[in-house]
């Protein structure tokens, strides 16, 4: 979970958006936020978004039913999070799994992937369009449709799991004589 956040609302929910995106700082700004924005950047965003130095309580926010997108580097643990909130993601992979798992997410149709240029650098215009696409335009409607229907489909896998599992511990108690 990145340390700091930038959580901007629209007409449609907020976007749960890493800080670390708008710094040079990856593994977090110990007490440096302020600095590291622009110039009255916290004083724009004033009540339409909250800005979050340190740990913050990623399954809740993305739980948070006013949530309409997570810009997510791609961890497998933000992606199944997401995914089973319901919560469409904005895919900015960084490395290691991260970019495999950026194309299941568009794959899958739970998000879309922030492309780079030819040089490998992002742009934040083309960031911002992403956002845009997911959590606003009517057009992408099935990206927040699928993350909705995802969320639905890992639920009725839960409860088919806790039934197997009901079911091997009985099998356990038994083969022990009534001893797990």
């Amino acid at each position: 979970m990145p340390k700091n956040l930038v959580y901007r609302k629209s007409r449609y929910g907020a976007v749960c958006i890493p800080a670390w995106l708008v710094s040079d700082y990856p593994n977090g700004l110990n007490g440096r936020l302020n600095k590291n924005l622009l110039e009255g950047f916290i004083e724009r965003v004033g009540d339409r978004g909250r800005v979050l130095e340190g740990w913050a309580p990623q399954a809740k926010i993305l739980g948070h039913e006013n949530t309409g997108g997570f810009v997510s580097h791609c961890g497998w643990n933000s992606v199944l999070e997401s995914m089973s909130l319901g919560v469409p993601i904005i895919a900015l992979p960084m490395h290691l799994d991260q970019p495999i798992n950026s194309r299941l997410v568009g794959n899958v149709g739970v998000g879309l992937e922030v492309l780079r240029d030819s040089n490998g650098r992002l742009h934040g215009e083309t960031l911002a369009a992403v956002i845009k696409k997911v959590v606003v335009e009517a057009t992408v409607e099935s990206v927040r449709k699928t993350a909705a229907d995802m969320k639905e489909k890992l639920r009725s896998k839960v409860d088919e799991m806790d039934e197997v599992i009901k079911e091997v511990m009985s099998l356990c108690k038994i083969k022990n004589n009534g001893v797990y």
